[in-house]
């Protein structure tokens, strides 16, 4: 990026006296000032002119700027109409830069509208066209922005993304530990998950309260093969680990109580080596897996023979 494009506490804190604006705490406003910090997340991303761009959190355009010199395109986001035309501003001599005022949720399951036909938009444009996402997230927001992406059919080629530290552990966590759950088998059974640095917070401005973490993300074609149905799979595991530490046999006997009796639960916990008393917590990704495709398998028939 040029030298006038760098965004430092002194500039933003300049830039929002001028406009007589403050950063809103309730919409996670915590701008990245530390520009080898950009820099760094800019060349992890590894872009070139084939890579479409979703920046959740344009804020001031401090980073869009730097995608939009790297990618072929970029869709940048930010729901703040206050700090969006300084982001317009910023980004104002990148014609590939596409900037949109919404949230970039239509809810927690599903992306806005506008944002889908933009990114629909600019990956038709070739073939070789593949989507990354490379933001600083919003902390309220970050869950159902990766979660939702990689439940898309969008060309997802990786995701570098500043969160907060404790949802990085929550995505990268082991099982049987405190923080794993759905969303990390959910991110674990198709990528590959890197924490590259913690941050602290003297890297933001405002401070957040947390430490945060640069994380990076990768799809695996091979790891998202073996799932059949993404979309009965992200279903089943949010429903499996509402319930983390009962008995996979209660907890199923409750999820598909018109399908199963406990006796025909047990035989399908039986035909994939599972003990009666195992718990969602303690399965990994591949035992998951494995296990929502012959769940899978036993209900469809029944589906089909009922019209559900």
């Amino acid at each position: 990026m040029k030298p006038a494009e760098r965004q430092t506490r002194s500039s933003l804190m300049d830039l929002f006296q001028q406009q007589g604006l403050h950063p809103r705490h309730d919409l996670g406003q915590n701008f990245l000032i530390d520009l080898n910090l950009i820099d760094y997340i800019l060349a992890q991303a590894e872009l070139d002119r084939d890579d479409v761009v979703l920046e959740v959190g344009a804020g001031t355009g401090g980073l869009t700027t730097g995608l939009g010199h790297s990618a072929g395109a970029v869709v940048s986001i930010e729901v703040d109409h206050r700090v969006f035309p300084l982001a317009q501003q910023a980004t104002s001599h990148l014609s590939n830069v596409t900037l949109i005022n919404c949230d970039a949720l239509k809810n927690k399951n599903h992306f806005a509208p506008q944002v889908l036909e933009a990114l629909q938009k600019e990956l038709a444009v070739s073939p070789n066209r593949r989507l990354k996402l490379v933001a600083n997230l919003p902390y309220c927001i970050g869950t159902p922005v990766m979660s939702n992406l990689l439940a898309s059919e969008f060309p997802l080629a990786g995701m570098v993304v500043t969160i907060q530290w404790e949802l990085a552990e929550r995505i990268r966590a082991r099982p049987d530990s405190g923080h794993y759950g759905a969303l990390s088998a959910w991110i674990q059974s198709q990528c590959h998950v890197k924490v590259l640095r913690k941050l602290p917070p003297t890297v933001f401005w405002p401070r957040p309260g947390v430490d945060s973490a640069i994380l990076k993300v990768v799809p695996s074609a091979e790891l998202r093969q073996r799932i059949r149905d993404r979309a009965f799979f992200h279903d089943f595991l949010r429903q499996l680990f509402t319930q983390r530490r009962k008995s996979l046999r209660n907890v199923l006997a409750g999820m598909y109580r018109d399908h199963f009796t406990k006796t025909a639960i047990d035989e399908v916990l039986k035909s994939i080596d599972l003990a009666e008393g195992t718990r969602a917590e303690m399965l990994d990704c591949d035992a998951l897996v494995k296990l929502a495709e012959t769940v899978q398998q036993q209900i469809a028939p029944r589906q089909d023979a009922t019209g559900g």
